[in-house]
């Protein structure tokens, strides 16, 4: 059961992730739990084993969280109750102090290992990239191998782990950001500055499909603050398409727009409406 008297919120582990820093930028006095996965952070929820659950979805660099998209798609009992967005700042880490010209490896996790791809090629492109389950596992796994590794991940990590960091911001963008979402098993009331993530799937495909269907936003000037796809998962070529959009769910225009649409697709999901971050 929920501790009623202390918020508790799920997180990708385990400790020194983004995702935990995620957490207390949204809850700084919650009880963060970690576990393995994303999938088991929703399903933490579901079950009510945590109030919440914090997962990345996007990044500036690397774009979409696969993941946690289709996890979204997927699972029809968590909605999202809120974001939050924080600059990503990834330190290279070793055991030791060593050249970059003798790391033969390199630990962490596929988001981040793409949001240093330049430093990397620059700088160890002899070095064999190891994608990890998370930044603070990279570190782990890092000070356990024998060979002459590193982990990417952040600050925290090597704090925790007691890690030499080699090199901070690797980053190949300085703006680099990710946007986690809050996952719920309701989303937020109106606040009147919202945001609403919506997904649907066409029955079948025709000229002007996708266009007939946003113009419903667009004719009652609601603007989209995002659009991008994923694969159904049932047949090649067919896509979901997930949007985000301006306003709260209960706005009469915006309510109205998302009936429009339903109409003219197979399925769609409301993901979620909650305040918007910037």
């Amino acid at each position: 059961m929920i501790n009623k008297t202390l918020q508790t919120i799920a997180y990708l582990g385990p400790k020194g992730t983004y995702s935990e820093q995620a957490v207390f930028e949204w809850c700084s006095a919650c009880d963060a739990i970690p576990v393995n996965s994303i999938p088991a952070v929703a399903e933490s929820v579901v079950r009510g084993k945590v109030s919440q659950g914090v997962v990345p979805i996007e990044n500036s660099i690397e774009g979409g969280v696969t993941f946690t998209l289709d996890l979204l798609i997927q699972e029809p009992n968590v909605l999202i109750k809120g974001e939050i967005i924080i600059p990503i700042h990834h330190y290279l880490m070793g055991k030791t102090k060593m050249d970059f010209s003798e790391i033969e490896t390199v630990y962490s996790h596929p988001q981040s290992l793409g949001q240093c791809r330049r430093f990397l090629e620059s700088n160890m492109s002899q070095a064999n990239l190891v994608a990890s389950m998370s930044n603070s596992t990279a570190v782990e796994e890092m000070m356990n191998c024998t060979t002459n590794a590193v982990a990417i991940s952040s600050k925290r990590a090597a704090t925790i782990y007691k890690a030499v960091i080699l090199r901070a911001n690797v980053e190949d963008q300085p703006n680099n950001e990710t946007r986690f979402i809050v996952l719920d098993r309701k989303d937020h009331k109106r606040t009147g500055n919202d945001k609403t993530s919506i997904c649907f799937e066409f029955g079948a495909d025709s000229p002007g499909i996708l266009s007939s269907a946003l113009s419903e936003f667009s004719q009652r000037g609601i603007n989209l603050v995002k659009i991008e796809s994923r694969p159904n998962k049932k047949s090649l070529g067919k896509y979901i398409f997930l949007v985000d959009l301006e306003g709260h769910r209960t706005d009469h225009t915006l309510k109205k727009a998302i009936e429009g649409v339903e109409r003219q697709t197979e399925m769609l999901k409301i993901l979620g409406s909650y305040p918007m971050q910037k």
